[in-house]
């Protein structure tokens, strides 16, 4: 049993050794070990604070690109509305000139035909004047180679003519 029974001596040493190993530890590396593990506290504490606020910022971020995209939705609608509007407003434009241009193109040639149809009545009003003295020419002609006939003739236009 000698071999698992210490000595009072091994106990002194070991209980010395130890203590100075804790006294040596407790100046020159437990402080630092603390430091170290306070400085990695702290250091993922400002990373957990860093992740918490990029979070608060993304959700914040996220609900302006919300907004942001309502609101282009929504001026794209507009612009899209005024689009139509003006569409509508061209078309309609474009039918009313081409309807103006339409009665004014009718209008003028009806005036045409109206000008076309006067210059042929005119000219046939003068070609009928011009066929008929032609022909009473010849008919007078004809019934007035005797100069009583003559006489007789012009006594009746005289009277006719008193008589109007």
């Amino acid at each position: 049993m000698d071999l698992i029974t210490p000595q009072i001596g091994l106990i002194f040493w070991t209980t010395l050794s130890f203590l100075i190993l804790m006294f040596l530890l407790k100046k020159l590396a437990w402080a630092p070990i603390l430091g170290a593990v306070k400085t990695r506290e702290s250091s993922i504490k400002d990373a957990l604070e860093a992740a918490e606020n990029a979070r608060k910022e993304m959700a914040t971020l996220q609900a302006d690109n919300d907004r942001v995209l309502k609101e282009a939705r929504a001026e794209r609608d507009e612009m899209l509305k005024e689009a139509r509007d003006i569409k509508a407003t061209i078309v309609s434009d474009a039918k009313n000139s081409a309807k103006e241009e339409a009665d004014k193109m009718i209008a003028s040639a009806k005036a045409v035909i109206e000008n076309e149809k006067a210059a042929a009545v005119s000219e046939l009003k003068s070609s009928v004047g011009a066929l008929s003295v032609q022909i009473a020419e010849k008919v007078l002609k004809a019934e007035l180679k005797d100069s009583d006939k003559q006489n007789a003739y012009i006594s009746e236009m005289l009277k006719d003519v008193k008589l109007n």
